[in-house]
């Protein structure tokens, strides 16, 4: 009895796999609530907060990701946040303005731009969808907008099941999307 021999189609087509999951930033996230730093719920009062920065233990974000927001309805002055971020910085890996959303769109953002795309130039590529991670929707908009200029096509899902979403057309004049 002859047996025929497997062949793996996915692994030679060619195909490249970009999985954003890698990209995921592992550092702690945390929210930095400037409310508690107001006067009775309502007001930041410059000398009280200047006061406070210096003697707050600032080494205890080192190396975390930090959100900084104001969840009560006060008029925090644009100030704050900047001294804020002054001496969040030498500890922090990452700070944003924002809410935990904001700061993960960040972090994958940044992540992305240290990709090379000329590593895909040419080829056919396909952005993993499923992850053990959240990854922002944001993140998947940045790379198809980075790749599209260098790829022969783009592709979302994974190789054994992709949903095209764009292929270098023959002509330069034009683009293919089906």
């Amino acid at each position: 009895m002859e047996t025929e021999e497997i062949v793996n189609r996915v692994a030679s087509s060619g195909i490249v796999s970009l999985d954003l999951e890698e990209l995921y930033h592992p550092g702690e996230r945390i929210v930095y609530d400037i409310k508690d730093n107001l006067w009775q719920g309502m007001i930041l009062r410059e000398k009280d907060f200047r006061e406070f920065l210096k003697a707050h233990d600032w080494s205890q974000y080192q190396g975390k990701n930090i959100s900084v927001i104001c969840s009560e309805d006060a008029i925090v002055p644009t100030w704050a946040y900047m001294l804020l971020a002054v001496y969040l910085e030498p500890y922090a890996n990452s700070i944003v303005f924002g809410d935990l959303n904001a700061l993960e769109d960040k972090l994958f953002s940044d992540a992305i731009r240290t990709i090379n795309v000329e590593e895909f130039r040419g080829k056919r590529v396909v952005v993993k969808g499923c992850s053990k991670v959240p990854v922002p929707v944001s993140a998947y908009v940045e790379i198809s907008r980075l790749l599209k200029p260098v790829v022969q096509s783009l592709m979302f899902g994974e190789p054994c099941s992709t949903v095209p979403i764009y292929k270098k057309p023959k002509s330069s004049t034009s683009s293919s999307i089906d």
